[in-house]
C-alpha cells in the first residue's frame, strides 16, 4: 500500500528539552502541499484540517524557534511565538501565574511573521499535559478542552506583516470554583497548508507553535508523591569474574495537587544510579500523573539474593522560583541473583577434585592388590619348600 505521506518531505527537529512529535492518522481530508519544520525552543502542532473528512498527519512539535510550512496559498511561511511583556517579547520560555481562584490576569504574546508575506494565523488554546517522555504538550485540535485551556481568552487569528512581530493580548480567568494547586494549559498560532497526496486523496495539515501557560491556584498546596510497581531485573555476567547489573523499575504518581519534579537513586551493594541520566530531561508530573522510571546499577555481584534501596526525592515546582522540597521517599527490596557462572567453575572445580581423588584410590587399591598377592604368592612358595 502506497504511502499517503509520501510526497511530503521529512520533517526535521533539533533535539531540545521541550520537543516533542507525534502522528495521528486519521481519514482524507482536502489536498496537501509540503509541511516542513525546523524548532530548538516553545512549541508546535501539526494536525489535519478535514472539511471532507478524509486521510490526515500530525506533527507536534514544542519549541521556541522559527517553525517552517507552506501555507494553503502555496506560499512557504516560517513563524515564532513567545511571551511577551509590555508590548515585546520577553525572555520567558512560557508563562507561569499565581492566582486566586476568581482572579483574571492579561498577559501578552509576541508572534514573528519570519515570511516574505502578510500571513493570516489561526490563535488556539488548549488544555496541556506532559507527555510519557517528560515533554510539555497541548491537546490537539480534535479534542475538546475541559480545565485550563478554557480559562484562556485570545483572539481567534491575527493577520502579521512580512518579518513583523504583533504583540497578541491574552486573558486568563480563573474560576470561582477552581480546585487549588496547578493546571497546564498551551497557546499557540497556526497554519494550514492543503493538497494532494500519492494516491490522489486530498489531505490537510495544521502546522502550529506557541508555548505553555502554567496557573497555579492559590490554596491549600498538597504535595505528595507515591512509588508504585517497584521490580527489579538481575543481569548475569557469563564471566565469572565480572559482576552483573540490577535493573530497577517503578512507578511515580503524583497524588498531590501541585506539579512536582523527580530526582532519586538506587542503590545495590553500595553501588548506585541515578534516576535522571545526566543530559536527560527533567521529569515533571502535574498532578494526577503517573510516570515510570528506571535506571541501572552495575557491578553487582550475585549473591543469591541482592539488597536494594529506591530512594524518590520530589521537588515541588514554585511559580516564584522557589522549590519546596518533598520528604524523599525510600523504598526496599531484593532480586534473586543465582550466580550460575560461579556455581559452574565451583562444579568444574569440584569435579575435577573428585577424578583426581578417585584416581588416586583406584591406585591405591591397585597397590594393595598387588601387595596381597605378592604375600599370598610368597606363602604359597614356603609351603611348597617346607613340605
Amino acid at each position: 500500500m502506497s504511502d499517503p505521506l509520501a510526497r511530503f518531505p521529512r520533517v526535521r527537529l533539533r533535539r531540545h528539552p521541550l520537543i516533542e512529535i507525534g502522528l495521528l492518522m486519521t481519514a482524507p481530508s482536502r489536498s496537501p502541499r509540503r509541511v516542513s519544520a525546523a524548532s530548538r525552543g516553545v512549541f508546535s502542532r501539526a494536525t489535519t484540517w478535514m472539511p471532507l473528512a478524509a486521510l490526515a498527519a500530525v506533527l507536534l512539535v514544542m519549541s521556541g524557534a522559527p517553525v517552517a510550512a507552506s501555507a494553503a496559498t502555496g506560499a512557504d511561511v516560517s513563524w515564532t511565538m513567545r511571551p511577551a511583556t509590555d508590548g515585546a517579547q520577553d525572555e520567558r520560555s512560557w508563562v507561569e501565574l499565581d492566582l486566586d481562584p476568581g482572579e483574571r490576569r492579561q498577559e501578552e504574546a509576541a508572534l514573528t511573521n519570519l515570511s516574505a508575506e502578510a500571513v493570516t494565523f489561526r490563535i488556539t488554546a488548549a488544555d496541556g499535559y506532559f507527555t510519557d517522555t517528560g515533554r510539555f504538550n497541548m491537546l490537539p485540535s480534535s479534542e475538546t478542552s475541559s480545565g485550563a485551556g478554557t480559562w484562556i481568552e485570545v483572539s481567534d487569528q491575527v493577520t502579521v506583516q512580512p518579518r513583523a512581530t504583533a504583540i497578541i493580548p491574552f486573558t486568563v480567568t480563573v474560576p470561582e470554583d477552581a480546585e487549588p494547586g496547578d493546571h497546564a494549559a498551551g497557546i499557540a498560532a497556526s497554519v494550514t497548508s492543503v493538497g494532494t497526496d500519492s494516491g490522489g486523496a486530498s489531505l490537510g495539515v495544521e502546522s502550529r507553535i506557541g508555548f505553555r501557560v502554567m496557573t497555579r491556584v492559590r490554596g491549600d498546596v498538597v504535595p505528595a508523591v507515591a512509588v508504585e510497581a517497584v521490580t527489579s531485573t538481575y543481569l548475569l555476567s557469563w564471566n565469572p569474574l565480572r559482576p552483573g547489573s540490577v535493573t530497577v523499575n517503578a512507578e511515580v504518581v503524583n497524588t498531590g495537587n501541585v506539579r512536582v519534579t523527580l530526582e532519586g537513586t538506587a542503590i545495590a551493594q553500595g553501588g548506585s544510579a541515578p534516576l535522571r541520566p545526566d543530559g536527560s530531561p527533567t521529569q515533571e508530573l502535574l498532578p494526577g500523573d503517573r510516570r515510570a522510571v528506571s535506571t541501572v546499577v552495575d557491578n553487582v555481584w550475585p549473591l543469591f539474593a541482592v539488597p536494594i534501596e529506591l530512594s524518590v526525592t520530589p521537588t515541588v515546582v514554585s511559580p516564584t522560583n522557589d522549590p519546596m522540597e518533598v520528604a524523599p521517599i525510600s523504598l526496599a527490596s531484593s532480586v534473586v541473583a543465582v550466580p550460575a557462572p560461579q556455581l559452574l567453575v565451583l562444579l568444574g572445580a569440584g569435579l575435577v577434585l573428585a577424578a583426581v581423588f578417585a584416581g588416586r584410590a583406584r591406585s591405591r587399591r591397585r597397590v594393595e592388590a598387588l601387595v596381597r598377592e605378592a604375600r599370598e604368592e610368597g606363602l604359597r612358595e614356603a609351603t611348597r619348600a617346607a613340605s
